[in-house]
């Protein structure tokens, strides 16, 4: 191996949760040097996303910046309880960058064992600049105190035979415990030609004797990993144990973990079985709410079963899975939700590795639902072919699975055929075709060129060379400010529509799921209810990307007494659907780790300040404002098609009567759907006016002065930002 750069540095501990600096590496200049973290910067931004955030915002140049720039970050982080081994959930790292997709800030929220790591081996973040003039890697070695970029050609492309041979490599030896020392950053080819490129970010499995990763899967991070020619990122960690984050008071925290994670024990088994099928337990919930995406959202279930056992039930994946209810796999130590997934000996049916038997990293909801029922493909099979494709090349399942069904749509409406697809027959159903294109994304060749650049990129190459009509193409593209929809139909939920538009990155999940609550708990029954929760849920759940945690012990498995025994002061609105008792829990926690005496609103306080920040930041992008919150596709409020309108006829004829106070009697199903358009269309409006106000943003959709002033951040480059938008 070519060392081209390296840094030596003393390993220090952590303090309180802290390491109190950042490592920095630019791969233009091949600089490596070391950042303090100041206690006002731990003050206003906590750790993780927070700490990400203010890096990119002082290190990149004050103006748009375009994501294949060389001014561009990649940062990463963990948080002050990451890392934590006596509470379920602490093993997230957070990555941001400005996206390829929505030329935003994006973040994601990724298992695997990188975070902490990287925290335990000297540093609460690392942020990357600049461009290798060729293929790279970067290693950050515990153990001899040293930082190197190094030449990186000769390794794999590929993720699943990468992971291995850098774990193998970057280990002290062959032992299974030295090899769970090594996390690996990674992506593929894929990522190389399409803006849906991922990250995978690595454990060591000792009872498996394999690298498993998760996916920093949003919005082209890994595009970017690939632009600056990054082959992987090497963290090899010191050994973890209980006390390696130092905590300031470790009982305090520890009684808070026992607790919850005792909770877990008890009650998964008996409620949604996270530990025996992870998220491949939502697929029969959805399917049975009308709210599973199939067809390209056109419809919310399976809608030709006719006594047919649907295809992806608890049961089914059950029976797929390797290992199940072990707890194996879990993406963090000791964590007892363990929703991680495998499957040992897929035989891959398509493609460079067809014949092999290969290990298959999940899957999870949202590959199930986009790249399975949102195709019309009802065969656990393809799932997971596309799982293992995806995972090796790079690729975002969700991008891949809403972005191929809106492809499939367009060419059964006849706006492509076999001619432009280079003879691939994209219908609804047709696995093989998509799998196809996957490989045409991994080659950079064929119509898999053209589908690889997001829905936002289809849509006016469909207009423009093919004659497709622009505002067909709006209301059925799955994609807001650039982002493809995570797996959800949002038809009937006004607060999901709420959650998916004013999301800060695009429509993804994490930021506010309220679909759960709205259509299948029916937590917020009325308007006041679904505005409240707009204003709370994205400043909890963004608190969990401050502090290197996963959100599903939070709500994922709900207390027996939650309905019975609501919690002051987070009694109301929405007392049920905050969990008011794992909030506590967390305060304890929170406050246990790092010495600050914090109570629930403390925490929502910290999120507060870091969602207004990252919205500000939108803001200096470009974009940020009620005008970009308002384009949703229509699909996402209501049936585009006749076919849709007339599959649920007499949900929608109600809804005209009950709620419009129109007759729909002796109308057309055209003049129907004009009238549920505007009313549905204006009730949207309505509520990112009720949302804005209760977050404190002014008409506009801007954090207002006085908002930012009480948040103290009202620094000086901050308010040069917002002025014109008050």
């Amino acid at each position: 191996m070519t060392i081209i750069a390296e840094l030596k540095y003393n390993l220090t501990p952590v303090e309180r949760g802290y390491q109190n600096r950042t490592l920095y590496i630019n791969l233009s200049t091949n600089e490596i040097k070391i950042k303090p973290v100041s206690e006002e910067m731990k003050k206003l931004f906590t750790g993780g996303k927070g700490f990400d955030l203010w890096l990119m915002w002082n290190g990149l140049p004050k103006r748009s910046v375009k994501w294949n720039e060389p001014e561009n970050e990649i940062c990463i982080a963990s948080g002050p309880l990451g890392g934590t081994t006596y509470y379920s959930g602490s093993g997230k790292s957070i990555c941001t960058t400005i996206s390829p997709l929505t030329n935003q800030p994006i973040d994601s929220n990724v298992g695997g064992y990188f975070g902490p790591y990287l925290k335990f081996s000297g540093f609460d973040a690392l942020e990357i600049q600049g461009k290798a003039t060729k293929e790279v890697l970067i290693f950050i070695n515990s153990d001899d105190g040293k930082i190197t970029i190094e030449d990186a050609e000769e390794f794999s492309d590929q993720a699943h035979l990468l992971t291995q041979e850098l774990t193998k490599k970057y280990s002290t030896d062959e032992s299974d415990r030295e090899k769970f020392r090594v996390s690996v950053v990674s992506s593929g080819q894929a990522a190389k030609y399409t803006k849906w490129g991922v990250l995978n970010f690595s454990w060591y499995n000792k009872k498996r004797q394999w690298a498993s990763y998760k996916q920093a899967g949003r919005g082209g991070v890994g595009t970017v990993f690939k632009d600056k020619k990054l082959k992987a990122i090497i963290c090899r960690s010191p050994r973890v144990n209980q006390t390696i984050n130092n905590p300031a008071d470790i009982e305090r925290g520890k009684e808070a973990g026992k607790d919850h994670n005792l909770e877990i024990i008890k009650n998964d088994p008996l409620q949604n079985e996270m530990r025996v099928v992870g998220t491949a337990h939502l697929p029969e919930i959805m399917n049975d709410f009308d709210l599973l995406p199939t067809e390209n959202f056109r419809y919310g279930a399976h809608k030709t079963l006719k006594g047919e056992k649907f295809p992806y039930t608890r049961e089914i994946w059950r029976n797929i899975y390797t290992d199940v209810g072990q707890g194996v796999d879990g993406c963090w130590i000791a964590c007892q939700i363990s929703c991680s997934h495998f499957v040992q000996q897929h035989t891959v049916l398509t493609g460079p590795y067809k014949g092999q038997k290969v290990i298959v990293d999940g899957p999870e909801y949202e590959t199930i639902a986009g790249c399975g029922s949102n195709w019309g493909v009802w065969d656990p099979k393809w799932v997971l072919e596309v799982n293992f494709y995806c995972d090796t090349y790079g690729l975002d399942t969700i991008s891949v699975g809403t972005g191929i069904a809106f492809v499939m749509e367009c060419y059964e409406a006849g706006i492509l055929n076999e001619n432009i697809t280079g003879g691939l027959e994209l219908k609804f159903g047709n696995a093989e075709a998509a799998m196809n294109l996957i490989h045409q994304m991994a080659q950079n060749k064929g119509f898999g060129v053209i589908v690889g650049q997001g829905i936002v990129s289809m849509k006016k190459t469909f207009a423009q060379k093919y004659g497709a009509d622009p505002q067909f193409l709006q209301d059925i593209g799955m994609e807001h400010k650039g982002l493809e929809f995570s797996e959800y139909v949002t038809k009937e939920s006004l607060a999901q529509q709420g959650g998916y538009g004013f999301t800060l990155k695009g429509p993804q999940h994490d930021e506010a799921w309220l679909i759960f609550e709205d259509m299948v708990r029916n937590n917020l029954p009325t308007f006041e209810d679904k505005a409240e929760a707009l204003a709370w849920f994205p400043f909890w759940r963004t608190w969990f990307s401050l502090n290197g945690l996963c959100k599903l012990p939070w709500n994922d498995v709900i207390p027996p007494d939650n309905n019975e025994n609501p919690q002051k002061p987070l009694t109301l609105p929405n007392a049920r659907a905050k969990i008011p008792k794992h909030v506590q829990w967390y305060a304890e926690y929170f406050s246990g780790v790092t010495g600050f005496a914090s109570t629930p609103e403390d925490l929502v306080k910290m999120s507060e300040r870091v969602y207004n920040f990252q919205r500000i930041f939108n803001i200096r992008q470009g974009k940020g404002l009620k005008e970009h919150d308002s384009k949703l596709p229509y699909r996402a409020m209501g049936p585009v098609t006749k076919e849709e309108y007339e599959s649920r006829l007499e949900r929608y004829d109600d809804q005209l009567k009950d709620l419009v106070g129109i007759d729909p009697e002796g109308k057309t199903t055209e003049e129907k759907m004009a009238i549920l358009r505007s009313f549905r269309e204006e009730q949207y409006s309505k509520l990112q006016d009720a949302v804005y106000n209760r977050r404190g943003w002014t008409t506009k959709g801007c954090p207002s002065i006085k908002k930012v002033k009480e948040l103290n951040l009202d620094i000086q480059e901050v308010i040069d930002v917002i002025s014109p938008h008050q």
